[in-house]
C-alpha cells in the first residue's frame, strides 16, 4: 500500500512498521522508532508502492501527534502526486492542533505518525507544508535582522535609532556567511 522513511534515519519502512486501527487508518508509535527523541525527526517521505491503486478522490493523509497533543496535519499524497518529502513540525507537548483523532479523554504517551485515505477535497492545500517552511523561514531570517540591528540601535525619547547604512551591512553580512557556510542557510528553515 505504502512507505515512509525517514531522512538521513532509517531505511524505507513498508505498511509492517505502523500499527492498523481498522481498514483506512495506520499509526507509527514513534516510541518504538525513536524513543523520546522523536522531534529530532524532522522530514518523513512517503511513497505509495506501485501495486496500490488509490481512488483519484483520495489522498493518502499524514499526521503526526506529540504527547498530550492533538494530531496535526502534515501533508498528503495521491495518485497524481504519489510521494512526498513532509516537514513534521511537532506541536509543543500538550499544546493544540488542528484534528483530535483521539478520544477526549485519551491522552496519548508518547509521539506517532498517523496515516489515513481521507477524502482529497476534505483535505487542506498539499502545499500546506511549503507555505510552512517559507513562514519559518521569513520568521528567522526577520529575527536575525532584529538581533543584528539591536546590537547598533540607539535610544532617542520613545525612537530607536540605527545607522542609515544598517541594512547594508546586515545583508553583506548576511550574504558573506552563507558563502563561508553552506549549511547556515539550512539552519533558518529547520
Amino acid at each position: 500500500m505504502f512507505g515512509v522513511l525517514f531522512p538521513n534515519r532509517s531505511f524505507p519502512m513498508d505498511i509492517s512498521m505502523f500499527s492498523q486501527i481498522d481498514t483506512f487508518h495506520w499509526i507509527l508509535d514513534m516510541s518504538t522508532f525513536v524513543g523520546e527523541a522523536y522531534d529530532q525527526v524532522s522530514e518523513i517521505c512517503i511513497f505509495l508502492l506501485n501495486s496500490f491503486t488509490l481512488p483519484p478522490d483520495k489522498a493518502l493523509a499524514v499526521y503526526i501527534q506529540s504527547p498530550g497533543s492533538p494530531f496535526l496535519f502534515c501533508g498528503a499524497v495521491t495518485l497524481s502526486r504519489p510521494s512526498a518529502v513532509l516537514s513534521l513540525p511537532w506541536p509543543e507537548t500538550g499544546s493544540g492542533g488542528l484534528l483530535a483523532l483521539t478520544a477526549p479523554d485519551a491522552t496519548p504517551l508518547s509521539a506517532k505518525i498517523g496515516v489515513s485515505v481521507e477524502d482529497l477535497a476534505t483535505l487542506p492545500s498539499l502545499d500546506v507544508t511549503a507555505g510552512s517552511r517559507i513562514e519559518r523561514l521569513a520568521m528567522k531570517v526577520g529575527e536575525n535582522l532584529f538581533n543584528f540591528m539591536q546590537s547598533f540601535c540607539g535610544v532617542d525619547g520613545s525612537k530607536l535609532v540605527v545607522p542609515m547604512d544598517i541594512l547594508d551591512r546586515w545583508f553583506k553580512k548576511f550574504q558573506e556567511k552563507a558563502k563561508r557556510d553552506p549549511e547556515y542557510l539550512k539552519s533558518f528553515v529547520i
